[in-house]
Protein backbone atom coordinates (compact mmCIF):
# COMPACT_ATOMS: atom_id res chain seq x y z
CA UNK A 1 0.00 0.00 0.00
CA UNK A 2 1.82 3.52 -1.32
CA UNK A 3 2.19 6.12 1.89
CA UNK A 4 -0.63 8.48 2.35
CA UNK A 5 0.45 10.42 5.43
CA UNK A 6 4.07 10.96 5.84
CA UNK A 7 6.45 14.18 7.09
CA UNK A 8 9.90 15.46 5.76
CA UNK A 9 11.59 16.53 8.49
CA UNK A 10 15.01 18.67 9.22
CA UNK A 11 14.97 19.92 5.50
CA UNK A 12 15.57 23.40 4.10
CA UNK A 13 12.23 24.16 2.77
CA UNK A 14 12.65 26.47 -0.22
CA UNK A 15 9.53 27.82 -2.09
CA UNK A 16 9.74 30.88 -4.56
CA UNK A 17 6.45 31.19 -4.67
CA UNK A 18 6.24 32.23 -1.00
CA UNK A 19 9.60 33.69 -1.15
CA UNK A 20 10.46 31.01 1.78
CA UNK A 21 14.00 30.10 2.80
CA UNK A 22 13.89 28.28 6.08
CA UNK A 23 14.90 25.03 7.63
CA UNK A 24 10.99 23.48 8.37
CA UNK A 25 9.33 20.16 8.33
CA UNK A 26 6.66 19.57 5.61
CA UNK A 27 3.27 17.05 6.33
CA UNK A 28 1.96 15.75 3.29
CA UNK A 29 -1.41 13.77 3.12
CA UNK A 30 -3.62 11.96 0.53
CA UNK A 31 -1.09 14.05 -2.27
CA UNK A 32 -1.18 17.22 -0.49
CA UNK A 33 0.82 19.61 1.28
CA UNK A 34 -1.16 19.11 4.86
CA UNK A 35 1.07 21.86 6.92
CA UNK A 36 4.84 23.43 7.06
CA UNK A 37 6.05 23.60 9.93
CA UNK A 38 4.48 22.37 13.02
CA UNK A 39 3.00 19.27 13.08
CA UNK A 40 -1.25 19.44 12.96
CA UNK A 41 -2.44 17.41 16.13
CA UNK A 42 -4.42 15.15 14.11
CA UNK A 43 -1.70 14.26 11.91
CA UNK A 44 -0.13 10.77 12.23
CA UNK A 45 3.00 10.06 9.82
CA UNK A 46 3.01 6.45 8.37
CA UNK A 47 6.66 7.25 7.42
CA UNK A 48 9.54 10.27 7.94
CA UNK A 49 11.68 11.06 5.53
CA UNK A 50 15.34 12.43 6.98
CA UNK A 51 16.41 15.52 4.93
CA UNK A 52 18.76 16.93 6.93
CA UNK A 53 21.49 18.85 4.16
CA UNK A 54 18.83 18.68 1.80
CA UNK A 55 16.88 21.46 0.15
CA UNK A 56 13.57 20.96 -0.18
CA UNK A 57 11.86 22.41 -3.45
CA UNK A 58 8.88 22.89 -5.60
CA UNK A 59 8.76 20.46 -7.74
CA UNK A 60 10.21 21.67 -11.25
CA UNK A 61 9.29 23.02 -13.90
CA UNK A 62 10.15 22.50 -18.15
CA UNK A 63 8.55 25.13 -20.60
CA UNK A 64 10.60 22.78 -23.19
CA UNK A 65 10.61 19.32 -24.12
CA UNK A 66 10.55 17.27 -26.57
CA UNK A 67 9.31 13.88 -25.43
CA UNK A 68 9.51 11.95 -29.00
CA UNK A 69 6.44 10.54 -28.90
CA UNK A 70 4.20 10.27 -30.80
CA UNK A 71 6.30 9.92 -33.93
CA UNK A 72 9.86 9.48 -33.38
CA UNK A 73 9.89 6.48 -30.49
CA UNK A 74 12.97 5.15 -31.86
CA UNK A 75 14.59 8.40 -30.12
CA UNK A 76 12.97 8.63 -26.80
CA UNK A 77 8.85 7.72 -25.25
CA UNK A 78 6.75 9.59 -22.79
CA UNK A 79 7.94 6.86 -20.52
CA UNK A 80 11.56 6.65 -20.93
CA UNK A 81 11.69 10.88 -20.64
CA UNK A 82 8.80 11.98 -18.03
CA UNK A 83 10.95 9.05 -15.97
CA UNK A 84 13.89 10.61 -16.71
CA UNK A 85 12.47 14.20 -15.73
CA UNK A 86 11.03 13.01 -12.46
CA UNK A 87 14.63 11.81 -11.44
CA UNK A 88 15.86 15.37 -11.99
CA UNK A 89 13.23 16.95 -9.84
CA UNK A 90 10.75 17.82 -13.00
CA UNK A 91 7.91 17.10 -12.22
CA UNK A 92 5.65 18.82 -14.86
CA UNK A 93 7.00 19.42 -18.70
CA UNK A 94 5.71 21.31 -21.43
CA UNK A 95 5.54 19.95 -24.64
CA UNK A 96 5.81 21.76 -28.10
CA UNK A 97 3.17 21.22 -30.61
CA UNK A 98 5.45 19.35 -33.19
CA UNK A 99 4.58 16.32 -32.80
CA UNK A 100 4.07 13.66 -35.33
CA UNK A 101 0.95 13.90 -35.85
CA UNK A 102 1.11 18.22 -34.51
CA UNK A 103 -0.67 18.49 -31.50
CA UNK A 104 -3.63 20.48 -33.70
CA UNK A 105 -6.59 18.04 -33.18
CA UNK A 106 -7.85 17.37 -29.86
CA UNK A 107 -7.50 13.17 -29.64
CA UNK A 108 -3.41 13.97 -30.02
CA UNK A 109 -3.58 16.42 -26.96
CA UNK A 110 -5.49 13.80 -25.08
CA UNK A 111 -3.34 11.05 -26.29
CA UNK A 112 -0.21 12.74 -25.00
CA UNK A 113 -1.67 13.18 -21.22
CA UNK A 114 -3.12 9.38 -21.38
CA UNK A 115 -0.07 8.79 -21.92
CA UNK A 116 1.61 10.78 -19.40
CA UNK A 117 -0.88 9.62 -16.78
CA UNK A 118 0.09 6.23 -17.63
CA UNK A 119 3.26 6.22 -16.60
CA UNK A 120 2.63 7.66 -13.23
CA UNK A 121 5.87 9.86 -13.68
CA UNK A 122 6.00 14.21 -14.83
CA UNK A 123 2.92 15.22 -15.77
CA UNK A 124 3.20 16.50 -19.51
CA UNK A 125 1.18 19.81 -20.65
CA UNK A 126 0.77 19.93 -24.21
CA UNK A 127 0.62 23.19 -26.19
CA UNK A 128 -1.58 23.23 -29.35
CA UNK A 129 -0.70 24.28 -32.72
CA UNK A 130 -1.20 27.63 -33.35
CA UNK A 131 -2.01 26.62 -37.11
CA UNK A 132 -3.53 23.95 -38.50
CA UNK A 133 -0.32 21.17 -39.11
CA UNK A 134 1.73 24.40 -38.15
CA UNK A 135 1.08 25.43 -41.96
CA UNK A 136 0.71 29.06 -41.24
CA UNK A 137 -2.21 29.41 -43.32
CA UNK A 138 -5.42 28.10 -41.53
CA UNK A 139 -5.70 28.79 -37.27
CA UNK A 140 -6.58 25.65 -35.21
CA UNK A 141 -9.42 25.20 -33.31
CA UNK A 142 -7.82 26.78 -30.43
CA UNK A 143 -10.91 26.66 -28.61
CA UNK A 144 -11.54 22.98 -28.70
CA UNK A 145 -7.88 22.31 -28.31
CA UNK A 146 -8.10 24.74 -24.84
CA UNK A 147 -10.80 21.84 -23.80
CA UNK A 148 -8.42 19.13 -24.26
CA UNK A 149 -6.06 19.96 -21.89
CA UNK A 150 -3.61 22.62 -23.22
CA UNK A 151 -2.59 25.65 -21.74
CA UNK A 152 -1.42 27.32 -24.82
CA UNK A 153 -0.65 28.00 -28.47
CA UNK A 154 2.09 28.00 -30.61
CA UNK A 155 3.87 27.23 -33.83
CA UNK A 156 6.99 25.70 -32.49
CA UNK A 157 10.17 26.01 -34.65
CA UNK A 158 7.74 26.89 -38.21
CA UNK A 159 7.39 30.78 -38.20
CA UNK A 160 4.14 32.20 -39.95
CA UNK A 161 5.28 34.14 -43.00
CA UNK A 162 1.64 36.03 -43.48
CA UNK A 163 1.26 38.85 -41.32
CA UNK A 164 -2.30 38.99 -41.40
CA UNK A 165 -2.63 35.14 -40.30
CA UNK A 166 -0.37 35.99 -37.81
CA UNK A 167 -2.62 38.96 -36.24
CA UNK A 168 -5.75 36.74 -36.59
CA UNK A 169 -4.37 34.07 -35.04
CA UNK A 170 -3.61 36.34 -31.67
CA UNK A 171 -7.09 37.35 -31.70
CA UNK A 172 -8.27 34.23 -31.63
CA UNK A 173 -5.76 33.07 -28.85
CA UNK A 174 -6.77 36.64 -26.57
CA UNK A 175 -10.45 35.34 -27.25
CA UNK A 176 -9.82 31.96 -25.66
CA UNK A 177 -7.81 33.44 -22.88
CA UNK A 178 -4.65 31.28 -24.70
CA UNK A 179 -0.89 32.23 -24.47
CA UNK A 180 1.05 32.54 -27.38
CA UNK A 181 4.29 31.19 -26.93
CA UNK A 182 6.45 32.16 -29.64
CA UNK A 183 10.03 31.27 -30.73
CA UNK A 184 10.76 34.26 -33.12
CA UNK A 185 12.48 33.75 -36.33
CA UNK A 186 12.33 35.24 -39.38
CA UNK A 187 11.65 32.98 -42.56
CA UNK A 188 14.01 34.39 -44.71
CA UNK A 189 16.57 35.06 -43.03
CA UNK A 190 19.58 32.66 -41.99
CA UNK A 191 17.01 29.93 -42.83
CA UNK A 192 19.62 27.55 -44.44
CA UNK A 193 21.94 28.34 -41.68
CA UNK A 194 23.71 25.97 -38.89
CA UNK A 195 26.07 28.36 -36.74
CA UNK A 196 25.86 32.01 -35.47
CA UNK A 197 26.65 34.22 -38.33
CA UNK A 198 30.17 35.72 -37.60
CA UNK A 199 33.40 35.70 -38.23
CA UNK A 200 33.60 32.49 -37.21
CA UNK A 201 31.08 30.72 -39.17
CA UNK A 202 32.74 32.08 -42.15
CA UNK A 203 36.20 30.84 -41.31
CA UNK A 204 34.57 27.45 -40.66
CA UNK A 205 32.45 27.65 -43.79
CA UNK A 206 29.09 27.06 -42.31
CA UNK A 207 25.85 29.04 -43.29
CA UNK A 208 25.44 31.47 -40.74
CA UNK A 209 22.48 32.53 -39.14
CA UNK A 210 21.91 36.18 -38.23
CA UNK A 211 21.12 37.79 -34.75
CA UNK A 212 18.63 39.43 -37.13
CA UNK A 213 16.58 36.26 -37.78
CA UNK A 214 15.28 36.49 -33.92
CA UNK A 215 15.10 40.23 -33.84
CA UNK A 216 12.90 40.83 -36.59
CA UNK A 217 10.81 38.52 -36.24
CA UNK A 218 10.53 39.81 -32.40
CA UNK A 219 10.34 43.24 -33.36
CA UNK A 220 6.65 42.20 -35.31
CA UNK A 221 5.70 40.16 -33.17
CA UNK A 222 5.71 42.41 -30.47
CA UNK A 223 3.65 45.06 -32.58
CA UNK A 224 0.80 42.34 -33.12
CA UNK A 225 0.38 41.94 -29.32
CA UNK A 226 0.41 45.54 -28.72
CA UNK A 227 -2.50 45.94 -31.10
CA UNK A 228 -4.03 42.42 -30.33
CA UNK A 229 -3.43 42.50 -26.55
CA UNK A 230 -2.59 38.70 -26.41
CA UNK A 231 -0.51 37.59 -23.69
CA UNK A 232 2.76 36.46 -25.28
CA UNK A 233 5.83 34.13 -23.81
CA UNK A 234 9.10 34.38 -26.17
CA UNK A 235 10.60 30.94 -25.84
CA UNK A 236 14.46 30.32 -26.17
CA UNK A 237 15.48 33.72 -26.81
CA UNK A 238 19.43 33.82 -27.98
CA UNK A 239 20.32 37.26 -28.83
CA UNK A 240 21.41 40.52 -26.96
CA UNK A 241 19.35 42.39 -29.62
CA UNK A 242 15.43 40.10 -28.03
CA UNK A 243 16.50 40.92 -24.67
CA UNK A 244 16.47 44.60 -25.42
CA UNK A 245 13.28 44.43 -26.97
CA UNK A 246 11.71 42.21 -24.35
CA UNK A 247 12.85 44.45 -21.65
CA UNK A 248 11.78 47.62 -23.27
CA UNK A 249 8.03 45.67 -24.11
CA UNK A 250 8.01 45.00 -20.34
CA UNK A 251 8.59 48.68 -19.70
CA UNK A 252 6.10 49.60 -21.69
CA UNK A 253 3.83 47.19 -19.69
CA UNK A 254 2.74 44.96 -22.60
CA UNK A 255 1.80 41.25 -21.24
CA UNK A 256 5.20 39.35 -21.99
CA UNK A 257 7.33 36.76 -20.79
CA UNK A 258 10.57 35.35 -21.57
CA UNK A 259 12.68 32.28 -20.97
CA UNK A 260 16.03 31.01 -22.29
CA UNK A 261 17.90 27.70 -22.58
CA UNK A 262 20.33 26.57 -19.93
CA UNK A 263 22.94 25.81 -22.47
CA UNK A 264 22.86 29.14 -23.83
CA UNK A 265 24.30 30.54 -20.45
CA UNK A 266 27.41 28.55 -20.56
CA UNK A 267 27.80 27.78 -24.43
CA UNK A 268 28.90 30.26 -26.88
CA UNK A 269 30.00 29.53 -30.60
CA UNK A 270 33.88 29.16 -29.90
CA UNK A 271 32.36 25.89 -28.30
CA UNK A 272 32.20 24.76 -32.32
CA UNK A 273 35.48 23.70 -31.66
CA UNK A 274 36.50 21.02 -34.48
CA UNK A 275 32.73 20.55 -35.88
CA UNK A 276 31.76 19.15 -32.93
CA UNK A 277 27.87 18.38 -33.77
CA UNK A 278 26.89 18.31 -29.82
CA UNK A 279 27.04 22.08 -29.99
CA UNK A 280 24.76 22.30 -32.99
CA UNK A 281 21.49 23.15 -31.50
CA UNK A 282 18.78 25.91 -32.88
CA UNK A 283 18.99 28.43 -31.70
CA UNK A 284 22.65 28.27 -32.73
CA UNK A 285 24.93 29.33 -29.87
CA UNK A 286 25.53 33.00 -29.97
CA UNK A 287 28.65 34.91 -29.29
CA UNK A 288 29.85 36.17 -25.70
CA UNK A 289 28.46 39.71 -26.11
CA UNK A 290 24.72 37.29 -26.69
CA UNK A 291 25.96 35.69 -23.91
CA UNK A 292 26.13 38.26 -21.46
CA UNK A 293 23.29 39.83 -22.05
CA UNK A 294 21.40 36.81 -21.47
CA UNK A 295 23.01 36.60 -18.32
CA UNK A 296 22.04 39.92 -17.42
CA UNK A 297 18.61 39.51 -18.75
CA UNK A 298 18.03 36.31 -15.76
CA UNK A 299 20.11 38.72 -13.40
CA UNK A 300 17.88 41.15 -13.88
CA UNK A 301 14.45 39.65 -14.14
CA UNK A 302 14.21 40.73 -18.14
CA UNK A 303 14.44 36.90 -18.49
CA UNK A 304 11.59 34.81 -16.57
CA UNK A 305 12.18 31.64 -16.34
CA UNK A 306 15.27 29.06 -17.88
CA UNK A 307 14.33 26.04 -19.40
CA UNK A 308 16.05 22.47 -20.97
CA UNK A 309 14.69 22.90 -24.59
CA UNK A 310 14.98 18.97 -24.38
CA UNK A 311 15.83 17.01 -27.92
CA UNK A 312 17.16 13.41 -27.27
CA UNK A 313 18.86 12.14 -30.30
CA UNK A 314 19.98 8.49 -31.25
CA UNK A 315 23.72 8.36 -31.63
CA UNK A 316 23.52 8.16 -35.18
CA UNK A 317 21.60 11.77 -35.23
CA UNK A 318 25.13 13.58 -34.47
CA UNK A 319 27.56 11.75 -36.21
CA UNK A 320 26.99 13.16 -39.64
CA UNK A 321 29.12 16.21 -41.19
CA UNK A 322 28.18 19.10 -38.94
CA UNK A 323 25.55 20.74 -41.35
CA UNK A 324 23.57 17.27 -41.83
CA UNK A 325 23.12 16.52 -38.38
CA UNK A 326 19.81 17.04 -35.81
CA UNK A 327 20.02 20.06 -33.82
CA UNK A 328 19.29 19.86 -30.14
CA UNK A 329 20.40 18.50 -26.69
CA UNK A 330 19.09 15.71 -23.90
CA UNK A 331 18.88 18.06 -21.49
CA UNK A 332 16.67 17.15 -18.62
CA UNK A 333 19.73 15.99 -16.74
CA UNK A 334 21.70 18.71 -17.02
CA UNK A 335 18.90 21.54 -16.15
CA UNK A 336 18.84 21.43 -12.44
CA UNK A 337 23.04 22.04 -11.75
CA UNK A 338 23.28 24.13 -14.79
CA UNK A 339 21.15 26.58 -13.31
CA UNK A 340 22.30 25.98 -9.78
CA UNK A 341 25.48 27.28 -11.03
CA UNK A 342 24.31 30.29 -12.63
CA UNK A 343 22.83 31.46 -9.50
CA UNK A 344 26.01 31.03 -7.87
CA UNK A 345 27.85 33.18 -10.83
CA UNK A 346 25.44 35.89 -10.92
CA UNK A 347 25.28 35.90 -7.09
CA UNK A 348 21.34 34.90 -6.72
CA UNK A 349 19.99 32.95 -3.39
CA UNK A 350 18.51 30.09 -3.87
CA UNK A 351 15.10 31.10 -3.34
CA UNK A 352 15.51 33.06 -6.62
CA UNK A 353 17.32 30.44 -8.35
CA UNK A 354 15.07 27.87 -8.10
CA UNK A 355 12.50 30.18 -8.93
CA UNK A 356 13.76 30.47 -12.58
CA UNK A 357 12.32 26.51 -12.65
CA UNK A 358 9.74 26.36 -10.19
CA UNK A 359 7.03 29.34 -9.67
CA UNK A 360 8.00 31.08 -13.11
CA UNK A 361 7.73 28.66 -15.59
CA UNK A 362 4.46 27.64 -13.55
CA UNK A 363 3.22 30.93 -13.69
CA UNK A 364 3.76 31.18 -17.27
CA UNK A 365 1.69 28.36 -17.99
CA UNK A 366 -1.08 29.14 -15.26
CA UNK A 367 -1.21 25.92 -13.60
CA UNK A 368 -0.52 25.79 -9.53
CA UNK A 369 2.73 23.89 -9.93
CA UNK A 370 5.93 24.86 -8.62
CA UNK A 371 4.59 26.13 -5.24
CA UNK A 372 4.72 24.29 -1.80
CA UNK A 373 1.65 25.95 -0.58
CA UNK A 374 -0.57 24.23 1.67
CA UNK A 375 -3.60 22.85 0.10
CA UNK A 376 -1.37 22.21 -2.97
CA UNK A 377 -0.41 18.97 -4.74
CA UNK A 378 2.52 17.70 -3.07
CA UNK A 379 4.84 17.81 -6.34
CA UNK A 380 8.30 18.55 -4.33
CA UNK A 381 11.99 17.05 -4.77
CA UNK A 382 14.76 16.52 -2.37
CA UNK A 383 17.86 18.55 -3.68
CA UNK A 384 21.68 17.97 -2.56
CA UNK A 385 23.64 21.17 -3.62
CA UNK A 386 26.64 19.78 -2.13
CA UNK A 387 26.57 16.75 -4.87
CA UNK A 388 29.64 16.65 -7.49
CA UNK A 389 29.04 14.27 -9.93
CA UNK A 390 30.45 14.13 -13.60
CA UNK A 391 28.30 13.89 -16.92
CA UNK A 392 28.79 10.99 -18.64
CA UNK A 393 26.81 8.14 -20.38
CA UNK A 394 26.24 6.03 -17.02
CA UNK A 395 24.74 9.27 -15.37
CA UNK A 396 22.01 10.19 -17.47
CA UNK A 397 18.33 9.48 -16.93
CA UNK A 398 17.12 9.90 -19.86
CA UNK A 399 17.29 7.43 -23.00
CA UNK A 400 19.47 9.56 -25.62
CA UNK A 401 22.73 10.91 -24.45
CA UNK A 402 23.35 13.75 -27.12
CA UNK A 403 25.15 16.35 -24.59
CA UNK A 404 27.71 18.65 -25.31
CA UNK A 405 28.23 18.81 -21.70
CA UNK A 406 29.83 15.15 -21.24
CA UNK A 407 32.79 15.01 -19.12
CA UNK A 408 31.53 18.09 -17.32
CA UNK A 409 31.68 18.09 -13.56
CA UNK A 410 28.54 19.61 -12.20
CA UNK A 411 27.30 20.57 -8.88
CA UNK A 412 23.75 19.88 -7.20
CA UNK A 413 21.71 16.84 -7.76
CA UNK A 414 17.89 15.60 -7.00
CA UNK A 415 18.05 13.08 -4.59
CA UNK A 416 14.27 12.18 -4.45
CA UNK A 417 11.32 13.09 -6.33
CA UNK A 418 7.24 13.19 -5.23
CA UNK A 419 4.42 13.57 -7.27
CA UNK A 420 1.10 14.07 -6.12
CA UNK A 421 2.69 12.78 -3.03
CA UNK A 422 3.71 9.56 -4.27
CA UNK A 423 7.66 8.84 -4.25
CA UNK A 424 8.64 8.03 -7.69
CA UNK A 425 12.29 8.34 -7.46
CA UNK A 426 14.64 8.16 -4.12
CA UNK A 427 18.13 8.06 -3.36
CA UNK A 428 18.47 8.80 0.03
CA UNK A 429 17.50 6.34 2.75
CA UNK A 430 14.08 6.53 4.33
Amino acid sequence: MPVKRFSICSGRVVDPSQGMDEPADIHIADGKILAIGDKPDDFTAEQTIDASGLVVSPGLVDLSARLREPGQEHKATIASETRAAACNGITTLCCPPDTKPVIDTPAVAELLQQRSEASGMSQVLPLAALTQGLQGKHLAEMGNLKEAGCVGVSNALKPIEDTRVLAHAFDYAASCDLSVFIQPIDPWLGRDGFAHEGQLSTRMGLAGIPSSTETIALSRDLLLIEQTGVRAHFCRISTAGAVALIREAKARKLPVTADVCAHQLFLTEVDLGPYDSQCHVYPPLRSQRDQDALRQGVADGTIDAICSDHQPHEPDAKLAPFGETEPGISALDTLLPLTLRLGREIHKPLVETLGYLSHAPAKILGTQAGTLQVGQQADLCLIDTQNYWQLNNGSFNSRCHNSPFLDWELQGRCVATFIRGRQVFSKIQT
